[in-house]
């Protein structure tokens, strides 16, 4: 075990990328939660188009954007970092902008919109982790990592509730709305650009260089990659299978999803560093493994609770929902943070972009998955996702890859606010061989 570092707000700032890429984060963030929530709303109201067409093109827009991110992760392999980010959050700008001038009926233009914006929100994860992977080493590369969870958390729930607070003004203020957003965009991108952080391969101290000395192979990563689309499931649980539980199945009232969801975003907030840091003692892929066991307690705590009257149920549905939380608060602590440590340098933006394409392709389906469960009963749904969570925390827990390797003595050589600075090799604490 290692030591638990400690959290100092202004190291874990530095860590992050800077003042001035936190900020970008936090109006990024910010102007995501004001439109996002609302874009299916946007097709439907603004331009007049059917609830299906609408969910047809957003499903592209997710789609293609899983597409590009083999791309973004040769791109970032090649050493960009802010240029990466900086460019998610202008596609995006591009989105908005197509969504702007798009007229009523037009379901072409939507799509492309739609496009765009997935393009953005799918690139920018694996570009936001390659950039704090450059920043910060170790231990407190996690806690980076926690931190712009937590940031960007607050920030997609100070926005939407903005966007909830202005709805009242229809269409005019949709469209205020997106225009809001389409700025924000570019000023976070303008600011990710100006950090101006990049990233060469450099050899092990004490090495010379040479073109013929064999490069690390990529992780194949199977068993992670393959548990991770499972494991993507629980962020979807607050805002697909509990409101479709509550709603209709115990028929409670809608104050129920809305406590839940809000509780949520409060726990992410406030607990996804302090348990990151809490938990770095242990190896990350045992706190991987114990995310999944959690997890796998919630589901078949939730397939208890809906046994209750109806009296009963809604609470204690939202009682254990704060057990899903916690389940979810550990598994993104760990997650990304694994990935990097197991990814050598010369090939970390392609693990990256692998790993996300797992995330992404587990958010597409998880909503088709749990809503074709649900009418089945409480059994069907909690009783498959507690099988699956348990058998894929025992994947992660017994996966052994050889290519499993440290990147002690062959890292990078940051460039930060534009001037580089030499960074000694670190030792890595509470790294990831296996034992």
């Amino acid at each position: 075990m290692a030591t638990t570092p400690k959290i100092r707000p202004r190291a874990l700032v530095r860590a992050s990328g800077g003042p001035r890429y936190a900020v970008a984060l936090a109006v990024d963030a910010l102007g995501t939660g004001l439109l996002r929530p609302f874009l299916l709303l946007y097709g439907v109201t603004v331009l007049r188009l059917s609830a299906p067409a609408t969910g047809v093109a957003m499903t592209v827009g997710i789609v293609v954007g899983l597409g590009c991110l083999p791309a973004v992760g040769r791109w970032l392999d090649r050493g960009a970092r802010s240029t990466v980010v900086a460019a998610s959050m202008l596609v995006r700008v591009l989105g908005v902008a197509l969504l702007l001038a798009t007229p009523a009926g037009h379901v072409q233009s939507f799509a492309a919109a739609a496009l765009f914006l997935g393009v953005g929100n799918q690139s920018w994860p694996a570009a936001h982790a390659a950039l704090v992977a450059t920043v910060a080493q170790g231990r407190d590369r996690d806690a980076a990592l926690a931190a712009g969870r937590a940031l960007r958390n607050a920030g997609l729930g100070v926005g939407a509730l903005i966007a909830t607070a202005c709805l009242a003004g229809g269409t005019t203020a949709l469209r205020s709305l997106a225009a809001v957003t389409g700025l924000a965009y570019l000023i976070a991108a303008a600011l990710a650009w100006s950090v101006h952080l990049h990233a060469r391969p450099t050899v092990a101290r004490g090495q010379a260089p040479t073109r013929s000395a064999p490069a690390q192979p990529a992780p194949r990563m199977r068993a992670l990659l393959a548990a991770n689309v499972i494991y993507v499931f629980c962020l979807n649980v607050p805002e697909i299978a509990l409101p479709l539980v509550l709603v209709t199945q115990l028929h409670a009232t809608p104050v129920w999803p809305a406590a839940v969801f809000v509780a949520n975003t409060v726990l992410v907030v406030t607990l996804q560093v302090p348990t990151t840091v809490l938990l770095s003692r242990y190896s990350r892929r045992t706190v991987l493994a114990l995310a999944g066991v959690v997890l796998t307690g919630s589901y078949l705590g939730f397939l208890a609770a809906t046994s209750l009257d109806h009296g009963w149920g809604a609470p204690a549905v939202a009682a254990v929902s704060v057990l899903c939380t916690l389940g979810e608060i550990v598994y993104a602590g760990s997650a990304t943070a694994l990935v990097t440590v197991l990814a050598p340098e010369h090939a970390l933006g392609r693990t990256l972009a692998r790993f996300e394409l797992s995330t992404g392709l587990g958010l597409a389906v998880s909503p088709a998955v749990i809503t074709a469960l649900a009418p089945h009963g409480p059994a069907a749904l909690w009783g498959s996702l507690a099988a699956a969570t348990l058998l894929s925390a025992t994947a992660v827990a017994t996966e052994r890859d050889h290519t499993e390797v440290s990147r002690r003595g062959a890292g990078v050589t940051p460039w930060v606010l534009g001037t580089p600075r030499r960074r000694k090799d670190p030792a890595r604490p509470g790294g990831d061989h296996e034992r």
